[in-house]
């Protein structure tokens, strides 16, 4: 099938829902457009655009798809505000196609897109900022109620968006009113039957969607994606099935994997997976709004249609309270403000952080700045002279101890004849004890003398106490020196 290079300075025919046709001249090419096709000015009209599609071999579904859109409009004026005209969607006006008869594309019209951002920029503040966008917070909650306004529009039709996620929805700078486009990937509902969405995005595909094809999702999927969007846009653009995970060793779960398992931190009942995000302002809703968010994130809800987002996101834009220290804070509840506390939350978290870094750095228990050459130069010499005294000092030491016991009996002989009015098993619990603190004493200085690391040698040590100790003791008891000698003296 025949590809189309480009458009421009072409003719083609555009016909109307109403049947009649006229010729239409193509102009600049003005966005290379998505997968589907590439945009293109309408020479003749300057308030409309023409989106031409990369191929025709997709001419008669797409003729088909077209006919119903024109057939089944939603009903969604464009809005006027001071004067100035709001296109806020960007269905198709006319098909358009070519001399030989195939559907190149369609017809529909202008909306500017430099007057205009995704939805994902208005849901960080650092971007904001960066975008001059504005920082009121109702203006979020006025644009997630445009949305749901649109939504709902759409689902009176029978028409679902599937693909329903911030980057594919675009809201007008100045008054946050919503501008869709790409409306031919929509899942529509025809006449004689329903031409399937064919594109759907991870973190917004509701948790049954799973084992599902897009071709096959229709309104549970667009309830799902708009209570996901609405949550964002109330909660400074955390996803509800974001969070952090209670176990340190814990599977590290993808979004989309969180939603197939219902991991929803934010509700009425803790999740057994993850907690809520740090910044979270979700326990600062009315109540209504938590019961809706329920509804839309559980297994046993039943999600909110738009139309109920609708109303009550309507509700809440008129019933907001102003912050008092700040103009562009607003909260719902006697509970207060929660963009003031994740304000006062994260300005502690810096401040700590400036503390840290104000802080020694410790490695191992040392400053940072002293693990120089230099410095471990001079604690290696120190180390060695200190090395070399204890292996003095232990020397000498063992001198000692090994004079000692050699020299044991002589000691005892002058304390015999107390010993010997002990008994035998007095003595024998006292040679027990000696040994015991013997070991004890080695145990404990093992790491301050270095000697004392060598097994062989604490062992041998012991031994020969033990051996110096039974010699005197023999000597002072008048035990016979074998058990031939006593058997002698029994005979």
């Amino acid at each position: 099938m025949e590809q189309v290079e480009s458009a421009e300075n072409l003719e083609f025919n555009a016909i109307f829902a109403d049947g009649h046709f006229e010729k239409i001249k193509i102009g600049k090419q003005i966005n290379k457009g998505g997968a589907a096709g590439k945009i293109y000015l309408n020479a003749d009209n300057p308030n409309q655009v023409a989106k031409i599609f990369h191929s025709k071999n997709k001419s008669n579904t797409n003729r088909q798809k077209l006919e119903a859109m024109l057939l089944n409009r939603p009903h969604f004026p464009d809005a006027v505000i001071d004067g100035i005209n709001y296109v806020q969607i960007a269905w198709p006006e006319a098909l358009l196609e070519d001399g030989k008869g195939f559907c190149v594309g369609y017809l529909m019209p202008l909306i500017n897109m430099e007057d205009s951002v995704s939805l994902d920029h208005l849901m960080q503040k650092a971007i904001r900022k960066k975008l001059k966008l504005p920082e009121n917070y109702a203006y979020r909650i006025f644009a997630a109620y445009n949305l749901a306004c649109m939504v709902a529009a759409l689902h009176k039709c029978e028409h679902y968006i599937v693909d329903l996620k911030p980057s594919n929805v675009f809201v007008y700078k100045n008054n946050m009113m919503v501008a869709m486009v790409d409306c031919d990937g929509f899942s529509i509902k025809g006449e004689f039957g329903r031409y399937p969405a064919e594109f759907v995005s991870e973190e917004y595909i509701y948790p049954e969607g799973m084992e599902q094809s897009c071709e096959d999702m229709g309104e549970e999927q667009d309830k799902f994606a708009l209570a996901v969007i609405i949550f964002k846009l109330l909660n400074s653009g955390i996803h509800p099935f974001s969070g952090v995970p209670r176990k340190n060793n814990a599977e590290m779960l993808t979004i989309q994997n969180r939603i197939e398992k219902y991991h929803y931190a934010y509700g009425l009942w803790p999740d057994a997976y993850q907690m809520p995000h740090p910044y979270s302002i979700h326990e600062y809703f009315d109540k209504p709004t938590l019961e809706m968010f329920e509804r839309a994130f559980t297994k046993s809800g039943n999600r909110p249609t738009a139309k109920e987002w609708q109303e009550h996101l309507w509700k809440l834009m008129h019933n907001l309270k102003v912050c008092k220290k700040n103009k562009n804070h607003a909260y719902f509840t006697s509970k207060g403000c929660g963009l003031c506390m994740v304000e006062e939350k994260f300005s502690n978290k810096l401040s700590n952080i400036k503390k840290q870094k104000e802080t020694p750095e410790l490695i191992r228990g040392m400053q940072k700045e002293d693990l120089t050459l230099e410095h471990n130069q001079k604690s290696k010499a120190e180390q060695l002279a200190l090395d070399k005294k204890m292996q003095i000092i232990s020397s000498i030491a063992l001198a000692v101890y090994m004079l000692f016991f050699t020299f044991l009996y002589k000691l005892m002989d002058l304390m015999s004849g107390q010993i010997l009015a002990m008994g035998l098993g007095i003595q024998a619990i006292l040679v027990t004890l000696i040994m015991i603190l013997i070991n004890h004493g080695i145990k404990k200085y093992e790491n301050q003398i270095p000697l004392l690391k060598n097994r062989s040698l604490t062992q041998m040590l012991q031994v020969y106490a033990l051996i110096c100790i039974i010699i005197a003791l023999v000597s002072i008891n008048d035990i016979p020196r074998n058990l031939l000698d006593l058997a002698i003296i029994e005979q």
